[in-house]
């Protein structure tokens, strides 16, 4: 929201201060607007052309209008939230244990503002009747029990452990080791989350299905700094909204006993993209042909039955903020601060040595193959209101100095 914008706009960091682009705002649309627009094909539309019955939990934060909705984007059934967060309970409910960041705008925000509701097939919203994350895995395994004798697909977004940092005292009180209130409460968070995947996985075996049925378990991306944990993304660094191996080097697991060998590890990078076009080839369903799909078919690389890397670069963009990944070669390009990163992720994982400066050769290279790639993109739908600052090796719960590295994040 704007609202929100302006408000994050108006929060002193240090020396780096946010950027709010108030002459931009009368082109913004209206926050439900604010979508995937309806002529892409979601992975749902695409699996029910093969039969599948397809349900959607959880958060979904890619549009509120009536044409944008999770029902109207391919899922026969969804219950969730349509926001980009939700509370978990209600704040003064007795079986819940909070941490609220006192130093976070974000936090203030989310606070004020969310509700603790979720709708079911575009209706009225309502109250989950336990704690969300327990709620929407609890949903998960009622759609697998009913659906057990056709072919179903699932997407399960767990809003755990996006802020604000809510957890059940149950299993707060499990964790006594943890002595900071806040990490503590985020352990819980991540212990009901865990407890929920295995709720799933319960339900798959238990009605037959566990052997024949792909599960992917990713997240979105690395440990956010607005909650001001230093080591979650360890050993790695930088946050969510930064490209650092911290903010896009993510856990993805797939199981599928019938195609992937237990204990199978692959160690080249793939993408969050791969997943509709390995999904549609486990349906059987052709890609769609009248588009550019970035996405590639994981599971023969996986099961070696395929060589090579699935690909060539990745690429990721956030304003002017690129970043090019290229075998084991890594830049970053910023124009705020106007800065280049290089690093050789094969002998510097954690990106601690910058060769920026010795690699004039290769960064002219990587340079001109994110500029290529780089047009090849689609334009924003709409403009990022605000860039915001955020220091690479600290959270926001630490002071900022004037030499740390940093970054400005378009939201």
């Amino acid at each position: 929201p704007v609202q929100f914008e302006r408000l994050i706009s108006m929060y002193d960091y240090g020396p780096h201060k946010p950027i709010f682009h108030k002459e931009l705002v009368s082109h913004e649309p209206p926050l439900a607007e604010e979508a995937v627009p309806t002529s892409e094909i979601t992975i749902a539309q695409l699996l029910k052309t093969r039969g599948y019955h397809t349900v959607f939990l959880g958060k979904w934060h890619l549009g509120e209008t009536d044409a944008t909705r999770p029902d109207h984007r391919g899922f026969d059934e969804t219950l969730g939230f349509l926001a980009g967060a939700s509370m978990y309970m209600r704040a003064n409910d007795p079986a819940v244990e909070n941490s609220v960041q006192d130093f976070d705008p974000i936090d203030k925000f989310l606070w004020a503002n969310l509700p603790f509701a979720v709708t079911r097939n575009g209706s009225h919203r309502f109250y989950p009747s336990e704690y969300m994350t327990d709620y929407l895995g609890d949903e998960a395994v009622k759609a697998i029990n009913a659906n057990r004798n056709r072919p179903f697909f699932i997407f399960l977004a767990f809003n755990a452990p996006h802020v604000p940092l809510q957890a059940l005292k149950s299993d707060f009180d499990t964790l006594p080791q943890i002595k900071d209130h806040r990490l503590r409460v985020y352990g819980a968070m991540i212990r009901a989350l865990d407890r929920n995947v295995g709720h799933v996985m319960s339900a798959l075996k238990a009605n037959g299905l566990d052997q024949n049925t792909l599960v992917i378990f990713t997240s979105d991306n690395g440990g956010a700094n607005y909650i001001g944990l230093p080591y979650i993304n360890r050993p790695y660094r930088g946050w969510k909204a930064t490209f650092f191996e911290g903010g896009i080097h993510v856990p993805f697991f797939m199981r599928w006993p019938a195609k992937i060998a237990a204990g199978t590890k692959y160690n080249l990078p793939i993408a969050h993209t791969d997943i509709f076009a390995t999904a549609a080839a486990a349906a059987g369903a052709p890609l769609p042909a009248d588009r550019v799909m970035d996405g590639v078919n994981v599971i023969p690389f996986v099961t070696g039955a395929s060589t090579g890397s699935p690909h060539t670069t990745l690429y990721w963009r956030s304003g002017s903020y690129k970043t090019l990944l290229d075998g084991e070669w890594k830049l970053q390009v910023s124009a705020i601060p106007d800065k280049m990163w290089l690093f050789d992720l094969k002998t510097d994982s954690t990106e601690h040595n910058n060769l920026a400066s010795s690699e004039p050769d290769k960064i002219k290279e990587m340079v001109q193959t994110l500029d290529a790639i780089d047009r090849q993109q689609a334009k924003p739908l709409w403009p990022s209101l605000l860039e915001g600052p955020i220091d690479i090796d600290h959270p926001l719960s630490f002071p900022q100095h004037p030499d740390d590295e940093y970054i400005y994040w378009s939201n």
